[in-house]
């Protein structure tokens, strides 16, 4: 071929025939504007250049794995068995036009990356004017490819821009293969579209979504078909209809499992950051053709972003799931431990009101257990799986209230060097324990009020509201009314908090709770010092329960871990008790219960003093026998009448 001839043929200053040429192209160069995929402008090309050569007929085919496909023809109804293969063949291999046997063919373009040929069946063998045509086509081609590549490059930026913006906000998985599989199908135009995950052993893929399958979930083994190739090589695949040889590839028993058939495929692996193949992506039947490179090229980017996004979703569902699980130990450890009539119907209050929004105060004295209660409570509602903030007012200046409670800017006072959270910010979605509220400053209850009521917190230094949805429980071991009543605590606060009070009894009233608990807690202690449970004797037992418990049940469990560190042998006795006992103030109040009749208050008091004095003695009766100038006989006698143990 001579290169000076296509030269002349194209310049439209040549004459006649070099004018038409150049018309002949500018009309390929408008066709290929015109037309909005190349199939069309292959069409719409090959009649213009038919009758521009006024040929029997012409065809557009390019050679794909081995067989020739017809890209383009006049004649409709023609099959590639119709065509003269040989002939392709040699031009294929030799790059040049060829003619013979009433056909010309000749390169689209040089050197041959995409094996596509102008055909001609013609009576016509002038090589040279043949090849200037297939020139002018390839020409043409080239420019629809150019043309349409930067358009359908932005549109796959634009679409793959506004379908992966919240796919990194995803926190299930199952949504997010769901809403990845329809934007892929969307994008390069396919009927189906399905993610294959290996299960967690690496015996099976976990295809999703899969219609046509019950629970939308499609497994099959780890090797399967171009799935199990592509996993296995980490390099893509595809499946042409037209060639029977890729068709053998598909698993058909899927399709017959799906109730579908599969005409062409495309699947790519899907790679994390180390390169390792974590999945494969797979598009099923093309809407229009077999799959191309350009496909391939957009469902590699696609997969590219959806493996980001699994793996984070994946990570976010790793951390919920352990974070369930923390939540679960945790409340599996919440117990409140007793089988008295008080904490009976404390326990009933608390499983009433613990899945509602009403605010809830708990009282009590100092160690009775509020804030195992305020745990309770969020534990038993739907904030379970939320954070648990626990606020001591009473440990906290005025002064710095305010920043602990809502948070402050950078700046925004002198040691303010960074931006911090508050513990509102911190509990928004779960709850948030506020104890010892009666010790709070006026001021900071004006400020903790206006948050209860507007819900929304404004950081120190700042002017941006924040919402918080955190449920306040609050907790106080004195007389809330009676410091609204000295002006103390502002009644509206009182009002806003006190929806629903429960109130914690103290240990001295729940009887035989005392020796629940401190075998509850003395069990503990010991298996954490690695020792057996030694057995808390009768006498012990007796001591236990006439204690007084100025400390409540913080007083009892601290005794148990003294005891389960400190005491020998495998039984508890009164002298182990009296060891660890706190020692009493002189004149101290026995906090005998008002409401007792004189004669029960008798002996609460007689039984107190007494054992205050063989505490105070050490275990040794007939020193305090001596101390309360009775003999040791009848301290024994009256021991005896109060039911106390003489051990």
């Amino acid at each position: 071929m001579n290169p000076s001839a296509n030269t002349q043929r194209l310049d439209p200053g040549a004459g006649t025939s070099g004018g038409e040429s150049a018309k002949l192209l500018a009309d390929l160069i408008y066709l290929s504007a015109a037309n909005d995929s190349s199939r069309s402008f292959l069409q719409a090309a090959s009649g213009e250049l038919n009758s521009f050569s006024k040929s029997k007929q012409t065809v557009v085919v390019q050679g794909v794995k081995g067989q020739w496909r017809i890209l383009a023809a006049t004649d409709g109804k023609l099959k590639p068995e119709a065509l003269p293969v040989e002939l392709l063949a040699e031009v294929l291999d030799t790059e040049r036009c060829q003619s013979g046997g009433g056909w010309i063919a000749s390169p689209l373009n040089r050197p041959m990356d995409s094996g596509q040929l102008l055909v001609q069946q013609t009576d016509k063998t002038d090589e040279i004017a043949f090849d200037v045509l297939a020139a002018a086509l390839g020409v043409g081609l080239k420019a629809y490819r150019v043309r349409s590549g930067a358009n359908k490059r932005v549109q796959q930026l634009e679409a793959l821009l506004q379908m992966t913006a919240g796919w990194n906000q995803s926190r299930e998985t199952d949504a997010l293969l769901i809403e990845i599989a329809e934007a892929s199908t969307r994008l390069v135009g396919a009927e189906r579209a399905t993610i294959f995950l290996p299960n967690s052993n690496n015996t099976e893929l976990i295809g999703k979504p899969a219609l046509g399958v019950e629970d939308g979930t499609l497994r099959i083994p780890i090797n399967a078909g171009v799935v199990g190739q592509v996993m296995s090589t980490g390099e893509p695949a595809r499946v042409d209809e037209d060639i029977s040889s890729e068709q053998k590839q598909i698993d058909r028993s899927v399709d017959e499992q799906l109730g579908f058939q599969t005409r062409t495929l495309l699947c790519v692996p899907m790679k994390n950051a180390e390169g390792k193949t974590i999945g494969a992506f797979e598009l099923i039947n093309r809407n229009e053709g077999n799959f191309t490179d350009r496909d391939q090229a957009a469902l590699e980017e696609l997969a590219s972003h959806a493996t980001i996004a699994i793996d984070t979703t994946q990570h976010v569902e790793h951390l919920e799931t352990v974070r369930r699980t923390v939540a679960t130990q945790a409340a599996d450890e919440v117990n409140l431990i007793g089988e008295s009539e008080g904490i009976k119907k404390l326990k009933s209050t608390v499983e009433r009101v613990a899945d509602t929004e009403l605010a809830i105060l708990i009282t009590g004295e100092n160690g009775t257990g509020k804030e195992v209660v305020a745990q309770m409570i969020h534990y038993l509602s739907g904030r379970r799986d939320e954070v648990l903030v626990a606020v001591n007012c009473a440990a906290i200046s005025e002064t710095l209230l305010e920043s602990e409670l809502f948070g402050h800017e950078k700046g925004a006072f002198t040691d303010a060097h960074q931006a911090r959270e508050g513990k509102f910010e911190l509990a928004n979605g779960g709850t948030l324990f506020l104890d010892e509220i009666g010790d709070m400053s006026l001021g900071g209850q004006a400020k903790l009020l206006r948050v209860l009521e507007e819900k929304v917190v404004v950081r120190v230094g700042g002017s941006v509201p924040i919402p918080t949805t955190a449920r306040v429980v609050a907790a106080t071991n004195q007389d809330l009314a009676a410091l609204v009543g000295e002006k103390k605590f502002r009644e509206d606060l009182f009002f806003r908090l006190n929806v629903v009070m429960i109130e914690i009894p103290p240990l001295r009233e729940r009887g035989d709770d005392v020796i629940l608990l401190a075998e509850h807690f003395l069990s503990n202690f010991c298996a954490k010092a690695r020792r057996e449970t030694p057995k808390i004797s009768a006498a012990a037992r007796n001591r236990l329960l006439t204690h007084r418990w100025p400390g409540n049940v913080r007083e009892l469990r601290n005794m148990m871990e003294r005891l389960a560190y400190l005491s020998e042998g495998d039984q508890i006795r009164p002298d182990d008790l009296a060891f660890v006992n706190a020692p009493q103030k002189e004149n101290a109040d026995s906090g005998i219960a008002m409401d007792l009749p004189l004669t029960d208050a008798t002996k609460e008091f007689q039984i107190d003093y007494i054992q205050r004095h063989i505490d105070h003695c050490g275990g040794n009766v007939t020193e305090a026998a001596q101390r309360m100038g009775l003999h040791r006989s009848n301290l024994y006698r009256k021991m005896k009448q109060l039911g106390m143990s003489d051990d």
